[in-house]
């Protein structure tokens, strides 16, 4: 929801930052394998109960996140820099909520295995949603420019990313945020759902 906003003002910047990389010789996909190690360093830290310190490699992660596709924009965009991108950030979104379920698994147990239940959910209408949206050229720009088209929702990046940090703020409060963010990805994911069926109900392959 808060996504296009955020892109407004944080893609300039990270545009001239990713052209100074690009001319220092950095690759995307080497960011993007950085912020992934810097995400798993994140969740290694909860997991070991330090979380409050696990912001700064979480917050490094998400810059990085952003200075892929900068970079990218200034050398060459590849469909393979965008799979690896999204499997990525998959990737980080499980881990950090894993890495609580490890750290406390009788507190955080079942509150965990809701939330990845509802990251899988609403990952899947969003993957499926831009398979379909490919099919028929749809395009977007409005989160940025991507390599998938990113449906909008409730719950986008800025929202998860926000919620990551209360949690390394508040671990003691990890079960009802996660209760209560996991049923919001089940409506995020419902209402795309919705939305698909909008849009593509009337469509045929072409």
């Amino acid at each position: 929801m808060l996504d296009t906003a955020a892109r407004k003002l944080i893609d300039p910047p990270l545009n001239r930052l990713g052209r100074g990389l690009a001319s220092l010789g950095v690759r995307a996909n080497q960011v993007t394998l950085a912020g992934l190690a810097l995400g798993l360093a994140s969740a290694a830290m909860i997991w070991a109960g330090h979380c409050a310190l696990a912001l700064l490699p979480l917050l490094a992660s998400r810059l990085a996140d952003g200075l892929d596709g900068a970079v990218a924009r200034a050398t060459q965009k590849t469909d393979f820099g965008g799979y690896l991108d999204i499997a990525a950030d998959f990737l980080f979104y499980g881990a950090v909520p894993l890495a609580f379920v490890l750290l406390d698994p009788v507190a955080n147990g079942a509150a965990g295995a809701f939330l990845l239940a509802a990251f899988y959910f609403n990952g899947t209408s969003f993957l499926g949603y831009a398979i379909l949206a490919e099919r028929h050229g749809l395009r977007t720009d409005a989160q940025g420019i991507k390599s998938l088209y990113f449906s909008n929702g409730l719950l986008e990046g800025t929202e998860t990313i926000a919620f990551f940090v209360l949690l390394c703020l508040l671990p003691a409060h990890f079960a009802p945020l996660a209760w209560g963010f996991g049923a919001l990805c089940y409506a995020t994911a419902t209402l795309r759902i919705l939305a698909a069926r909008r849009v593509f109900s009337d469509r045929k392959d072409p």
